[in-house]
């Protein structure tokens, strides 16, 4: 297999294909050595056009047989010199064998002879080869006799089948007995007895059994190409109307025997045959059963053809995989009958071409992608390895000479005016000479007396025998010149063959040289792939680094863009912070104040409330001393006192008001939403040790222990209700922190209604304590209810807690 093997087009013809493809094959044939030629591709692609071709275009099957046949067409032997042995070997026979041998098998099969012309021709194989288009061998051994034997079969269902045998039978069909019934019941199908693989003395493969034709002509050997392309198994498909459905294998098998030391007949000796062969193998295309809508035995069928085509190319890639890695993996040869067969080729026994056909349609896209794939990977794989042929040691050139001997021969008998007869041997000249003497006179004796009868006679006899010493004579002085020319003819061959061993021997070190330069290219080449192979990852690295790192830029632009944005938004944070202060400022001082002269108004209160208990006691006392109790005319109207009149003793305490569980111990972040709105109420979270944050980071977090977040929402009632959502930080795992909920305090506001008018101080409060309308008019009784809820405690939502009002002095 080729590395670089052509790339051809739709426009190519069968004689270029042929030209690049198959004729180095051929010569490899005559040559002695072997070759194996296939043609793999999807199922209507073109592979059984490409082997056999049509009338005026013939494919690369007949177009070898045309190059053979030109090429030894002159030195053919006879028919039957050359027999098979039946073990894939080659016997030589004598002429009077052969002759034998002929009469024999022409009295008992009809042998097919060669065509005088091309009108007795099947139409069908007529005119596939122009005249113009034929191709000839060159170096052709001319001290060689040939002969052509060829033979046919195929693999169907893994079971080789020979398409040359008469009684072959169809293995699609079931057999039959007897009495006209199937051997068996049910619809499974007997094969009929397959061809056996076996193993010659030389450790090659051939199918046992299989019948070999020899055949003296291109035409007549592709008439029994064709009387087996007839039997072979073709089918109707959804993809192909002639879709092959076994792998067919012509071979074509060259004998070759050295002539003995005289030049005139073929050396008797078996070891000196040299036996070379050609296959030609049209695989049948890989399918898929979904797209052929086979069914029944055409899904069998296509099974084993595409096992086998997956064996072939396991055994492919095994053999790449050990010459290009150095590994010893066993190749499968076993697992299909045409790895099998061709076992030897593989090995290095001959040369491998692979002719790989491809349909452009788009339907058959991903099977030709494989196709294509396998046929890459076999451009990798190098088989073939050098074949030695035996030496006979005689002396180049014997077919030649005895062919001049035989032309001066002639040239002289027709000088004496013998008879010329060129295609005659030695003999037949000879009895030519002896019917160019005088007749003899009648030798009749009618009369015992007759003296006329005997004297002729007599002298005829030795007339015709001076002419034949004459002749021989003659005959001996052309042996003796025809010697020295021979000899004048082997002293110059022997200087030209001289000469030519100097120009081998030349040549020989010319072809080490070469073959040394060859071996230094393939290992530069196999260096240079390598490093071709590792500047391509290298740059498929390169280019994963520099996404990469456009990536990391992308994301660092991108962070930097985020940080710029975070630092503005912080100094606008900070601008906004500092101006929630000072206002929170400005609003607590006029708080603290007014909570001062709340409690300074308190104080008094409750000085005056002493002062009015003690003049109550006093005037007691004063009275329990009076032993009568003065008329109501002589009451005299106490003064009016500038304190109101003194309360009750259960008068309620105003109590304190209980500040929010946010102004624990520990540190806080106080996480304050930008949006809140301040309600400007009294009741107001104050968290002391506290960050305050717009929105929460670890940084903060990681410095406090607890969290709260301020949440503002609308209520059922319009007013705007705040929920303070505490929690405690906890350190997690992965060293950052996280919240958890633990509490959540609401603060609601809410107006009660005021009547229009309000009601004056100087009247007073009830003693009890309850509160009017008026009550309520003032800011500082207003101020002083709020809404408050704790998780854990009884009270919930909607429970009012109010202060007590200051009492205002008369």
């Amino acid at each position: 297999m080729c590395p670089n093997n052509p790339v051809f087009g739709v426009s190519v013809s069968q004689m270029e294909l042929f030209e690049h493809v198959a004729k180095v094959l051929v010569d490899d044939l005559i040559r002695g050595k072997n070759g194996l030629l296939f043609t793999y591709g999807v199922t209507g692609s073109g592979k059984t056009f490409t082997m056999t071709g049509s009338p005026g275009q013939g494919g690369l099957l007949p177009r070898s047989l045309d190059m053979i046949f030109n090429s030894i067409g002159a030195y053919q032997a006879k028919r039957y010199v050359f027999k098979t042995d039946e073990k894939n070997g080659m016997e030589v026979q004598s002429e009077v064998d052969a002759l034998l041998e002929r009469q024999r098998q022409e009295n008992n099969m009809c042998i097919p002879k060669a065509t005088p012309s091309r009108q007795r021709l099947d139409p069908e194989i007529a005119d596939m080869i122009k005249p113009e288009e034929a191709y000839k061998a060159d170096g052709i051994d001319e001290d060689s006799c040939y002969s052509i034997f060829v033979s046919y079969i195929e693999i169907y269902n893994n079971y080789i089948y020979d398409l040359l045998e008469e009684t072959q039978e169809d293995a699609i069909k079931p057999k039959w007995n007897g009495g006209g019934t199937p051997v068996r019941q049910n619809t499974e199908f007997i094969p009929p007895q397959s061809k056996i693989l076996r193993e010659d003395q030389n450790h090659n493969m051939y199918v046992a059994g299989c019948m070999e034709v020899e055949v003296k002509s291109a035409e007549e050997a592709f008439q029994v190409f064709w009387r087996g392309q007839k039997k072979r198994k073709v089918a109707n498909t959804r993809l192909n109307r002639e879709s092959s459905r076994s792998h067919s294998v012509f071979i074509i098998k060259l004998a070759q025997a050295p002539l003995d030391a005289d030049g005139d007949n073929i050396l008797q000796d078996k070891n000196q045959i040299t036996v070379s062969q050609l296959c030609l193998v049209d695989l049948a295309g890989s399918e898929r059963t979904g797209r052929t809508g086979a069914e029944g035995t055409r899904i069998r069928e296509a099974g084993n053809i595409n096992q086998s085509l997956l064996n072939l190319r396991t055994c492919i890639e095994i053999l790449r995989e050990n010459q290009m890695c150095g590994t010893n993996k066993m190749v499968p040869y076993r697992d299909s009958k045409i790895t099998h067969l061709f076992k030897n080729y593989f090995d290095g026994e001959g040369k491998v071409r692979m002719v790989v056909c491809v349909n452009p349609k788009a339907d058959d896209y991903e099977e030709t992608l494989l196709v294509m794939r396998f046929a890459e990977m076999t451009q990798e794989v190098e088989v073939a390895r050098p074949v030695d042929r035996p030496i006979c040691g005689f002396t180049p050139g014997r077919r030649h000479r005895n062919q001049a001997f035989k032309e001066e021969l002639s040239r002289k008998l027709e000088e004496r005016g013998g008879p010329v007869d060129k295609g005659n041997n030695v003999s037949s000249v000879i009895n030519h000479l002896v019917y160019t003497l005088p007749p003899l006179p009648s030798s009749e004796l009618s009369d015992p007396h007759d003296d006329v009868t005997l004297p002729r006679l007599i002298e005829a006899l030795q007339n015709r025998h001076r002419i034949r010493q004459m002749m021989t004579e003659e005959y001996n002085k052309a042996a003796h010149m025809m010697k020295s020319m021979l000899q004048d003819l082997d002293n110059n061959f022997i200087s030209k063959d001289n000469f030519i061993h100097e120009q081998n021997a030349k040549l020989a070190e010319k072809d080490k040289i070469i073959q040394n330069n060859k071996a230094e290219i393939e290992r530069l080449e196999k260096k240079n792939r390598m490093q071709e192979h590792k500047i391509d990852i290298l740059q498929k690295t390169t280019k994963i680094y520099e996404d990469d790192k456009r990536s990391l830029q992308q994301e660092l632009e991108t962070r930097e863009q985020r940080l710029q944005r975070e630092l503005s938004e912080k100094r606008r944070m900070e601008q906004r912070m500092h101006g929630v202060v000072s206002d929170t400022q400005f609003k607590w001082e006029k708080e603290c104040k007014r909570r001062v002269n709340a409690m300074q108004l308190e104080m008094q209160n409750k000085l005056w409330v002493k002062d009015e208990k003690l003049k109550q006691l006093k005037a007691i006392v004063t009275e329990s001393k009076t032993p009568e109790r003065p008329s109501r005319e002589e009451r005299i109207p106490a003064k009016r006192s500038a304190s109101p009149s003194p309360l009750p003793t259960t008068t309620p305490v105003r109590p304190l008001h209980r500040r929010s569980r946010s102004a624990g111990g520990e540190k806080w972040v106080d996480h304050k939403p930008s949006s809140s709105l301040d309600l400007g109420t009294v009741l107001q979270p104050v968290i002391p040790n506290a960050i305050q944050v717009s929105a929460p980071n670890e940084k903060a977090l990681s410095k406090c222990d607890r969290y709260v977040l301020t949440h503002q929402e609308v209520a059922s009632d319009g007013e705007i209700q705040t929920k303070l959502i505490k929690g405690e930080v906890i350190k997690t795992r992965g060293g950052g922190q996280a919240v958890q909920f633990t509490d959540i305090e609401t603060l609601k506001q809410e107006l009660t209604t005021v009547p229009n008018r309000k009601r004056k101080s100087s009247e007073g409060a009830p003693a009890n304590g309850d509160r009017s309308d008026g009550a309520w008019t003032d800011v500082e009784t207003r101020c002083s209810v709020a809404m408050e809820m704790r998780a854990g405690s009884n009270m919930g939502p909607g429970y009012e807690h109010h202060g007590i009002t200051k009492r205002r002095k008369p």
